[in-house]
Parts: C-alpha cells; sequence; structure tokens
C-alpha cells in the first residue's frame, strides 16, 4: 500500500507546472520532427544557393556589360575622330579594368533611306566571357560621309 501511494504522489508531482523533469521532457522533439527539419532543409538549401548564384552571376555580367559599354564608346569615338573609317571591318582588343575585351567595328552603307547616299553605318561590337557564357554589346551611330563646307567671314 505504501508503494502505491508513493507513486501517486510522484505521478501528482511530476505533472505540476513547475516541475524541472516535465519541462525537459515537454521540450525535447521527436524523431519525426527533426527528420521533417532536416527534409526541409535538404530542399531550401540548395535552391538558396541556386539563388545566390543567379544573382551573383547577374550583377558579374552587369558590371562587364558596363565596363565593355565604355570600350565601344571608346573605339567608336577614336575612329569617328581619326576618321579611320576607310576599312569595313577591323578588329582589336582593350583592357578595361582588370579585363581584356575584344572589339570589333563595322563600316557600311545606311540603307534605310533611300534618299540619302552619304550616310554610313558605324557599330561596334565588344565580346567578352561572364562564367564561361560569351556576351556581347554593340554601339552603333550614323555618320555624314560628305566633307562639312567650311565657312569663312570675309570682309
Amino acid at each position: 500500500m505504501w508503494a502505491k501511494t508513493a507513486t501517486v504522489w510522484d505521478m501528482k508531482f511530476a505533472s505540476k507546472p513547475g516541475n524541472p523533469a516535465r519541462r525537459i521532457y515537454c521540450q525535447a522533439f521527436t524523431l519525426a520532427e527533426i527528420l521533417a527539419a532536416l527534409v526541409f532543409m535538404a530542399i531550401l538549401i540548395p535552391v538558396a544557393m541556386e539563388g545566390l548564384s543567379v544573382a551573383s552571376r547577374v550583377g558579374v555580367t552587369a558590371a562587364r556589360k558596363t565596363e565593355a559599354a565604355l570600350v565601344a564608346e571608346r573605339v567608336l569615338n577614336e575612329n569617328l575622330v581619326l576618321t579611320n573609317l576607310s576599312q569595313a571591318v577591323q578588329n582589336g582588343s582593350i583592357r578595361q579594368g582588370l579585363e581584356e575585351f575584344q572589339w570589333t567595328l563595322r563600316s557600311e552603307p545606311w540603307t534605310a533611306d533611300q534618299g540619302q547616299s552619304a550616310m554610313r553605318l558605324i557599330s561596334v561590337e565588344v565580346a567578352f566571357k561572364v562564367q564561361g557564357q560569351d556576351q556581347k554589346v554593340r554601339l552603333n551611330t550614323l555618320i555624314d560621309q560628305v566633307t562639312p563646307y567650311l565657312t569663312t567671314n570675309t570682309p
């Protein structure tokens, strides 16, 4: 009888909210909860890593496109100032920042307007690689081949 009373008393004591033994028992995770969390992490981590990889690639591509546009503008301006447009196609490479960019300059007659025969389309295409993928930036302009008349003021 004494043992039975002690057992009942222990059960009443264990069920009280302030009992440390009850607190430890109630805060533990079950095996099913741990496995569910691991499965969730196994799905979520690869998706998050792919997202970070795409974001990194987009950032690098944007930075390189900006540098390639500067290279294209530089090549175009140099050739316009030097009037170095006698060849139909010119190639070269320029180092901008830490990267080297390959460029191609094309000079061809502008045929969009049939009434204009003196206009030429000048285009510069700059090629570069971002994480193994080829990228290109193209810059176009029109120039008038006719030499402008010089006006002089005569007294």
